[in-house]
């Protein structure tokens, strides 16, 4: 089962992020700490603005933290590289490209050889169950569609780390339901280490082995919920006791943060 190694692989070392807002310093995160395994899934909840996305730019190399440090393998992040893939909750895909090489254009950027992209390209295609469209273009795809392409772009230069922030926030609920289902077994089969964030919390118990709790602003974190519930799980397991457990103590916790904000 993926995430049973005790490997830390990233480290989040007490960082803290204020940003300049109109003259007033805004701190957005003070003093978070979190080990992440080798192939674990994470999931972080909480309220808006308590840091989640400020959080997932610095693992990813897009921002930089005010103090403290973030490590992958040990080694200071200093920017982005092709060790992580990002998935965004819009699709960011070039529109004037075909799925096929909207996915093969990370590899190509790695100098990788013609014939092994369009094996490559080919075989996440198969993956993400897109390979009858590979010559569309993304305005002809639906929403689902546009994000499986996402996440096999970011699967395919073969990243350690995968980093998601809020992919299927946008998606109809059983769009949502499929992605969710696709990603774990993609993630069981390509054993990577996943950090996504998400609003809804049967979406992060479904998915987690650890579901990271984050207080209101100014971002820490609050508790960190494990999720021994095996796997695979499905549409039935959010009938089971343990699952209504986890989702009502992990609601009222982010709802506790919620209403901190609203003071």
């Amino acid at each position: 089962m993926a995430g049973d190694s005790c490997t830390v692989k990233v480290k989040i070392d007490h960082v803290k992020k204020v940003f300049n807002v109109r003259g007033n310093e805004v701190v957005a995160l003070n003093g978070v700490d979190l080990e992440i395994k080798e192939n674990e899934f994470v999931c972080v909840v909480g309220p808006s603005g308590c840091g989640k996305s400020t959080l997932l730019n610095i693992i990813a190399g897009l921002d930089v933290p005010s103090s403290g440090n973030v490590l992958l393998d040990g080694n200071p992040i200093d920017g982005p590289g092709t060790e992580r893939g990002v998935v965004f909750q819009q699709y960011a895909l070039f529109p004037w490209l075909t799925v096929e090489k909207n996915i093969a254009f990370g590899l190509k950027l790695r100098g990788m050889k013609r014939e092994d992209v369009q094996k490559e390209t080919a075989k996440y295609l198969d993956i993400v169950g897109l390979s009858s469209f590979a010559k569309s273009y993304p305005k002809e795809l639906s929403g689902g569609m546009k994000q499986r392409v996402a996440i096999a772009r970011a699967y395919a230069v073969n990243p350690e780390v995968l980093l998601m922030d809020e992919p299927f926030g946008a998606l109809d609920a059983q769009t949502r339901t499929q992605l969710q289902s696709e990603l774990l077994q993609t993630w069981e089969r390509e054993q990577k280490t996943c950090f996504f964030i998400t609003h809804d919390v049967e979406e992060a118990i479904i998915l987690a082995q650890r579901v990271v709790i984050m207080s209101a602003r100014p971002g820490r974190i609050k508790e960190i919920v494990e999720v021994n519930i095996p796997y695979p799980r499905t549409q039935e397991t959010k009938m089971s006791q343990e699952f209504l457990e986890l989702k009502n103590y992990i609601w009222g916790q982010v709802y506790e943060e919620y209403l901190a904000v609203r003071k």
